[in-house]
């Protein structure tokens, strides 16, 4: 995708060297802003492969509100194993388990799930029960019933549980908007780790969007996303070199089930990609 390709060669001609939480170190840009026309193709990123499972099964565990790994862990989703890892192995628990045991531990052993498996109150709990409000079901009712609302809005961001989550949600408070019968949304997102974290966000509020749309009857409009500080870690810099050599492929297609109605009611096996021709997989580590 041009657009992506484009925040990559930004960031490296105007960004600014910052340290971080990590330590890692990064060069970042601080407000950028990408359109997506959601009618041209689905937006995964053709430029290295992009792991659509691992999105659409962190997506359905969003709408679900849980906030526990074990989902993902059961269906091999390993992208949120990183937090609680590292909490177990500053425990007295920890017996030298590889992330990938602690994992197996995880699907396995419900009681050990229950304990470290936990992320606190994330994207799912906030989307589901935000200080008692189920946020997602109003959306979709508003949508419905007042189409033209400027308050179609859903924030991850709550300020009194923040100090509480594993990791405070990067991509923290969408808005949607209706207009000619098309629904388009907006992300806010306050930051965006550009090779790992960017292609995934991009394609997953692409998705939800999508879904939206049909279980509103609504046909499709664009995906705006709007990231606040904008990054490039500085042990991906050749991974994000390396992708500017390729040129972009055409987008694939997304194609949902119909006969879904309800947000609630999606499963894995409701979505199909076609057509989707990418380079290969590019591997990088996770700052945690």
């Amino acid at each position: 995708m041009k657009q992506y390709l484009d925040l990559c060669r930004f960031i490296l001609e105007n960004g600014h060297t910052k340290d971080d939480r990590t330590h890692t170190g990064t060069i970042s840009v601080f407000g950028y802003q990408m359109h997506f026309d959601l009618n041209e193709g689905f937006p995964l990123l053709t430029t290295k492969k992009v792991h659509l499972k691992s999105i659409i099964h962190e997506l359905l565990w969003f709408i679900s509100g849980d906030t526990n790994i074990k989902y993902l862990c059961d269906n091999g989703v390993r992208i949120w194993n990183d937090w609680p890892y590292a909490k177990y192995k500053d425990s007295p628990d920890y017996k030298g388990e590889t992330i990938e045991e602690f994992a197996e531990k995880i699907k396995k052993d419900v009681d050990f799930a229950r304990k470290w498996g936990e992320l606190g109150p994330v994207y799912g709990k906030q989307w589901r029960n935000f200080n008692g409000v189920d946020q997602l079901t109003k959306l979709i009712q508003q949508i419905k019933t007042n189409p033209n609302s400027r308050r179609l809005i859903i924030s991850a961001w709550n300020p009194a549980e923040v100090d509480e989550m594993a990791l405070p949600p990067c991509h923290s408070f969408m808005q949607f908007y209706v207009c000619d019968n098309k629904l388009s949304c907006q992300l806010y997102q306050r930051s965006g780790d550009v090779f790992l974290g960017i292609p995934f966000n991009i394609a997953s509020y692409s998705l939800f969007t999508m879904m939206i749309a049909q279980v509103c009857g609504l046909g499709l409009g664009e995906f705006v996303h709007t990231i606040g500080d904008a990054h490039i870690y500085l042990n991906h810099l050749d991974q994000v070199n390396l992708q500017l050599t390729r040129t972009p492929r055409k987008l694939p297609k997304m194609k949902i089930n119909p006969n879904v109605k309800s947000i609630f009611d999606f499963k894995y096996e409701d979505f199909t990609l076609e057509d989707y021709d990418s380079y290969p997989a590019i591997k990088g580590a996770v700052a945690v």
